[in-house]
């Protein structure tokens, strides 16, 4: 899509879809006690809590996270490849206390849809008129063997800390010739080009570090995001280092893990990894699934218009436990889809119609350093009342692109990161 530039990207944003990206609007505050409960303080949650705050001053918010502090997923693989400290990706939450939310260190237990209450571990309740639930995601158990023990030997890191950290002292602690097995999970997911970005940057630190070892990607799907432009980064920066085995060359990917034999087999073979990054199928996160927000896939079904449930009304779900299809599950669209909901929530608690929404992602991923690639998208709200992509507004970047196009790549994924934590946490 050689027709795309981030001018015209900006250009065709416009309108609301510039309120989800780049700022929100002033509302003035309304009498009456309102209040919003806000569960998860991620990405989405967070930025939603702020801008409430922003919109309505007289809203009063309610964040309940069990976590002090926030890692981000984007930009953790980063780490991996030694580039990046864990510390970096960390945040907490004195900016949203400055912006009058009330956090909450405490786990959701239980989520009264009827009696409009959520109650929290240690036995407290929290009365709303309308709830954003933003939980994330969880796992599936999909591969036999699977479960919390086994990654302790065989490590996620899909939800970025301690995890990230155990994975990247595998990295350093493994032999030189060794392969590192990353087990790619099926649709949908968190972060669609996570695994192959993450394969990049763990060869870069091989490359680097340990030139006799290898990448092993095994897939549960036969095709994958930006695969185009992962394969021309394999070839260029990893000749022979990095080898991707499509579902149908394995009988559907991982089947089962042996943590105690150190073993990972698919219906075809069986590895023996040196190092092996196992990241299951996904579904929403817990709290989703017993407040009885999702349906048999797993995920929330919501209206496009304002995110509510459709099985629940006065609850929101946003980020990566919706089914927001075509918006991916990423910390950008997370971001803008909190946004979006913001404003609804302040406009219906204060009696008014919500306005029409529009959305933009953009993801990044750094394939090896100064070499970088995206895929961007705005989206409105269909005549079916579902979201959709705006035609001609998005892009990929192109296969010639040239080094210095790449490296500035890079530059807008980094200046990116800085502006959307700040956004969502300060």
């Amino acid at each position: 899509m050689r027709q795309f530039t981030r001018r015209k990207f900006i250009k065709v944003l416009g309108g609301a879809a510039a309120v989800s990206a780049i700022g929100f609007p002033m509302i003035a505050a309304a009498g009456g006690k309102k209040q919003v409960v806000i569960v998860g303080g991620g990405t989405a949650g967070a930025t939603a809590a702020k801008y409430i705050r922003r919109a309505d001053p007289s809203v009063e918010v309610t964040v309940i996270e069990p976590n002090e502090h926030y890692y981000t997923c984007y930009l953790s693989n980063e780490v991996l490849g030694g580039n990046r400290k864990l510390d970096t990706l960390r945040f907490g939450y004195d900016g949203l206390r400055k912006h009058g939310v009330k956090m909450v260190h405490d786990t959701v237990t239980a989520i009264d849809a009827a009696g409009r209450k959520v109650t929290t571990k240690d036995g407290r309740s929290f009365s709303y008129d309308r709830c954003i639930v933003a939980p994330g995601i969880s796992f599936r158990d999909n591969i036999e063997g699977y479960d919390a023990a086994a990654a302790e030997k065989f490590p996620h890191a899909w939800k970025a800390g301690s995890q990230t950290a155990l994975l990247r002292k595998q990295l350093e602690a493994m032999p030189d010739g060794g392969t590192v097995l990353i087990a790619a999970p099926p649709n949908p997911f968190r972060c669609p080009p996570g695994p192959y970005e993450r394969a990049c940057q763990i060869a870069s630190y091989l490359k680097n570090n340990k030139p006799k070892s290898k990448v092993l990607i095994l897939d549960s799907k036969d095709k994958f995001s930006k695969q185009g432009l992962f394969t021309q980064a394999w070839e260029r920066h990893y000749p022979g280092m990095v080898e991707w085995k499509k579902a149908a060359d394995t009988g559907g990917g991982v089947m089962r893990v042996d943590a105690k034999a150190g073993t990972v087999s698919t219906d075809f073979d069986d590895y023996k990894p040196a190092v092996a990054n196992i990241i299951p199928a996904q579904k929403a996160g817990t709290i989703a699934e017993v407040a009885g927000l999702t349906d048999d896939t797993g995920w929330c079904p919501v209206t496009g218009k304002t995110f509510e449930s459709t099985i629940h009304k006065g609850i929101h779900v946003i980020g990566d436990a919706a089914i927001q299809a075509p918006l991916p599950k990423s910390g950008y669209a997370a971001n803008s889809e909190a946004k979006v909901v913001a404003a609804a929530v302040v406009d219906l608690v204060n009696g008014r119609e919500p306005g029409t929404p529009s959305w933009v992602n953009t993801c990044y991923s750094i394939v090896a350093p100064n070499d970088g690639i995206s895929v961007a998208m705005v989206y409105k709200l269909g005549a079916d009342g579902k979201v959709t992509k705006v035609e001609g507004s998005g892009g990929l970047t192109p296969m010639d692109s040239s080094p210095e196009d790449r490296a500035r790549e890079v530059a807008y994924a980094y200046s990116w990161f800085e502006n959307i934590t700040s956004d969502t946490f300060n």
